[in-house]
């Protein structure tokens, strides 16, 4: 199984970006989609989720701000991440799991986003 993410980059405060994060080696329309980051000296936070039926659920700190989409015939999710905030800067990564709760089966390797004021 490969997660790749891809997108991130460097951007001003107010800005926007859009992540992927492909998928390979496994059923993806079976598997719970997530993204999380993390911050420099941080630990890693969740940012997002959504459901192979298309339901979502965001963390306070983006909800508003980011959407998470999926294209189950692009074994593909999607983060969009608008009126971006140095507070937003961090490794985003996805990460898949089949369970309705519980841990991530597996990781992508992180695409950096770095927002500048």
């Amino acid at each position: 199984v490969q997660l790749q993410a891809c997108g991130g980059g460097l951007v001003q405060a107010g800005g926007s970006l859009k992540l992927s994060c492909a998928a390979s080696g496994l059923t993806f329309s079976r598997y719970i989609m997530g993204w999380f980051r993390q911050a420099p000296g941080k630990e890693r936070e969740f940012v997002t989720r959504i459901w192979s039926t298309g339901n979502t659920y965001y963390s306070d700190s983006v909800k508003g701000r980011f959407t998470i989409s999926r294209d189950n015939a692009k074994n593909t999710v999607y983060l969009q991440m608008n009126s971006l905030k140095p507070e937003d800067t961090a490794v985003y990564y996805c990460a898949a799991r089949t369970g309705l709760q519980g841990e991530y089966d597996y990781w992508g390797q992180g695409t950096e986003v770095t927002v500048s004021s």
